[in-house]
């Protein structure tokens, strides 16, 4: 019996876990593209560049005109996080540390008793068998998290773990003897997922559930733009405001985004010089005049669009 309950505490971490990883890596051009070459400035080969969405279906990768040979020719695949840790026994139980509140802090310090019973309801809705009262010590970050992934993918049906576009490209390059590297490590994803103060963690995890219905709607739409290479049109939904608390605060966008183009940028040139390589993240870090795209472009290098 004892080990029964183990085996299935395990498998439930580790759904947890996986769903994080989705996430995480959630965290774009008019020109309407998601594969871009990278040359110039020296290099010997050309690298690529190639945007995510990581509840994407693989087959969306037959639409995209010179996706396999860009693969082929390179010796080495970046991605945000090295995917195989994230199912590794140290990181699930790093996680499970992590997600907890550190401090004498309890769910029911920080939500009202009316919002309490708000997130409590929508937790048991798309969470069945879950509820706050087995987590009172919870980081409301992690709740806002779990529901965001959840949400999604009962708009766009469920994607495992190993047919989820970042860990593919991953698992690919290993099994054709290519090198496989990543720009963070999975502390430094933890602190971007579960970092902020926890006042603010509770304030986003109710405005996310305030605004489910609109959530969802804008996950269907980042979806069908994806799916047609619309990276315009993903960025434009990326930058709408609705001039209230639920807005991501300046800060809070750069530590997801830009802060973390900047570092990318400043470790790609060595990246791509060594070895030829394609660079496998979320589609919303190359737009804009932060983004990726216009960064490598600023430093140098000749980055067109794969067509």
């Amino acid at each position: 019996m004892l080990k029964n309950k183990v085996t299935s505490k395990h498998l439930f971490m580790k759904k947890i876990i996986s769903l994080v990883a989705l996430l995480l890596l959630f965290v774009v051009s008019s020109q309407a593209q998601l594969l871009w070459k990278i040359s110039g400035k020296g290099l010997s080969q050309p690298s690529y560049m190639f945007g995510t969405h990581h509840l994407a279906k693989l087959d969306i990768l037959d639409s995209i005109k010179g996706i396999r040979p860009a693969f082929e020719s390179v010796k080495q695949v970046i991605g945000e996080i090295d995917m195989k840790e994230m199912s590794s026994p140290s990181t699930m139980q790093k996680m499970q540390q992590k997600m907890m509140i550190d401090n004498d802090t309890t769910l029911t310090m920080l939500l009202s008793k009316e919002d309490y019973e708000k997130v409590d309801k929508c937790i048991q809705e798309y969470i069945p068998g879950v509820s706050l009262s087995m987590m009172p010590k919870v980081r409301p970050a992690f709740l806002t998290n779990q529901l965001s992934v959840v949400m999604m993918m009962k708009q766009l049906g469920e994607t495992k773990l190993e047919e989820q576009m970042d860990t593919y490209f991953q698992q690919e390059a290993l099994a054709k003897g290519k090198k496989v590297a990543a720009f963070e490590t999975i502390d430094q994803q933890i602190d971007i997922l579960l970092g902020a103060p926890l006042r603010r963690q509770a304030e986003l995890l109710v405005c996310l559930i305030d605004n489910i219905k609109d959530e969802a709607k804008k996950a269907l739409e980042l979806s069908a733009y994806y799916k047609h290479q619309k990276i315009d049109a993903m960025y434009k939904i990326s930058q709408e405001r609705d001039g209230t608390r639920c807005d991501s605060y300046p800060s809070e966008e750069a530590k997801l985004i830009y802060d973390r183009n900047d570092a990318w940028v400043a470790k790609i040139p060595a990246m791509i010089k060594e070895n030829s390589s394609m660079i496998v993240v979320g589609a919303l870090h190359l737009p804009g005049p932060k983004g990726l795209i216009a960064q490598l472009r600023k430093a140098g290098y000749t980055v067109t669009p794969v067509k």
